[in-house]
């Protein structure tokens, strides 16, 4: 809720958000909350002072930056599809691939919902689960899918982490 508008607004025609209040919104925001002030307290500084990069890691993931006590971009969006790899989740596509996959194979609004929320993310990379003990498993054993699963979901999470870094000007912690 603390966003600005550079961050939340999508470069889409400006009426779509006056009219439909398209934008990123973020999700987790209690749990993002409370750890960047716990690691303000564990660092023994006001958080008012500190840039924090905080990482909600679970089936559903999220990564947001905290510049002092505010937060001013997430990985999230107007959904939670977007962002790193999740279990199920596509994370960041092209959304003319989106369309271009829904043209060529006839996938309905509904269908595509299914497969970006339900289908996609470690789950569809891997074909094997969701969960991340079952691909570090298969991954040791040689799975390539696998682990092309973990490193795809490890980079982003890296990528993100940086890209709030640059604009934040610097981070004291990740969480």
């Amino acid at each position: 809720q603390t966003m600005p508008a550079k961050a939340f607004t999508y470069g889409l025609p400006y009426h779509y958000y006056e009219e439909n209040r398209l934008r990123r919104y973020g999700f987790h925001g209690t749990s993002h909350f409370y750890v960047a002030n716990r690691a303000a307290e564990i660092l023994g500084r006001p958080i008012e002072e500190l840039k924090i990069v905080t990482c909600h890691m679970g089936n559903g993931s999220s990564i947001t930056a905290v510049d002092r006590g505010r937060s001013v971009d997430t990985s999230l969006g107007f959904s939670t599809v977007p962002g790193i790899l999740m279990g199920t989740r596509a994370g960041d596509l092209d959304p003319v691939m989106i369309l271009h996959l829904m043209e060529q194979e006839g996938i309905t609004p509904k269908a595509m919902s299914h497969i970006l929320h339900k289908e996609s993310g470690v789950l569809g990379i891997s074909g094997i689960s969701s969960d991340l003990r079952d691909i570090e498993e298969a991954a040791a054993t040689g799975n390539e899918r696998a682990a092309l699963a973990l490193d795809m979901l490890c980079y982003g999470v890296r990528k993100y982490i940086g890209a709030y870094a640059a604009a934040m000007g610097g981070i004291d912690a990740v969480v």
